[in-house]
């Protein structure tokens, strides 16, 4: 029976003495998802034994796996995606590929080389941001829509990086190939979680702006609502351990690398699982506006 142990108040657990192994049965499977949906983001150590294909066979186990990203072509159809601090870092807030439909319900990272120090990451607990709003601020955020790019986000500040999805990318390669298409989708602020039905706010550094609101209005409330989720105390901060696997449902989580190592090489492995269109509390679902996101979720 696999059990988890709680690390910090606002989400995560701690599950131990479990391998992801070629055979795993069903049991430890069904264990791992439903301590995955209790504590928003699991971890596990002393997974050294584990690979790329190890990595996809596992995440096949919990749904649909994706192509490695919408934006990163791979040209062998790649699942995994490469997190190198050599092109980039993830030091903002997000849940993992806003700027389509359908945004991945799962999402699996794997420490490949880890730095001396610092490189921790942070997660947020999007649907108890929701559950401690004020009445009067739940009530005004289940009405509002977001757009959300891949060439935009609140975040980006520093006019020296190009900051898109999550990374700051700055090689010339990297960012004509992110250039390479834009994607736009409208989502719910409010999303209903699809297997627990929690109330989950949807935003993080893809939002561009609200529907039907002005862009300083939606800078206001972007802050807003986007400090509720990343109070500490909805918060869990990991340290990295070589052989460590973090498996988080992006569906109610926010996550941020912490870019405090310098120039050191860091290199991480994610892959992720397919996830439903979102739905908001009146039953409306995301829709696309810019670009074809099917392939990436593998939809026939």
């Amino acid at each position: 029976m696999i059990t988890a142990t709680r690390v910090a108040g606002g989400l995560g657990g701690l599950i131990e003495g479990v391998r992801i192994t070629d055979d795993m049965d069903e049991v430890s499977v069904a264990g791992i998802h439903a301590a995955l949906l209790k504590y928003k983001v699991v971890f596990l150590r002393n997974q050294h034994g584990l690979d790329d294909a190890g990595q996809v066979a596992f995440a096949s186990r919990l749904g649909n796996v994706t192509l490695a990203h919408p934006m990163v072509k791979r040209g062998d159809n790649s699942m995994v995606l490469p997190v190198d601090s050599q092109y980039g870092k993830a030091n903002s807030w997000h849940t993992d590929v806003t700027f389509v439909d359908r945004v991945p319900a799962i999402s699996i990272l794997r420490a490949v080389r880890l730095t001396p120090y610092g490189g921790e990451t942070t997660w947020a607990n999007t649907a108890a941001a929701y559950a401690s709003l004020p009445e009067p601020l739940q009530a005004l955020a289940v009405k509002l829509w977001a757009v959300h790019t891949n060439v935009h986000d609140y975040a980006g500040d520093d006019v020296d990086d190009v900051r898109i999805g999550g990374i700051d990318v700055k090689a010339e390669a990297s960012i004509a190939e992110y250039g390479a298409n834009v994607f736009e989708c409208e989502h719910p602020v409010v999303r209903v979680h699809p297997e627990t039905g929690e109330r989950c706010i949807l935003l993080g550094r893809y939002a561009k702006r609200f529907v039907d609101v002005t862009n300083g209005e939606s800078r206001l409330l972007y802050q807003l609502l986007q400090e509720r989720v990343t109070r500490l105390e909805n918060t869990v901060r990991w340290h990295w351990r070589q052989g460590d696997v973090a498996i988080w449902d992006n569906r109610a989580t926010q996550h941020y690398a912490i870019a405090d190592y310098g120039d050191l090489p860091r290199v991480m492995h994610r892959v992720t699982v397919a996830g439903d269109i979102p739905v908001a509390v009146d039953g409306r679902q995301s829709k696309m506006r810019a670009g074809d996101p099917s392939a990436y979720s593998r939809l026939p």
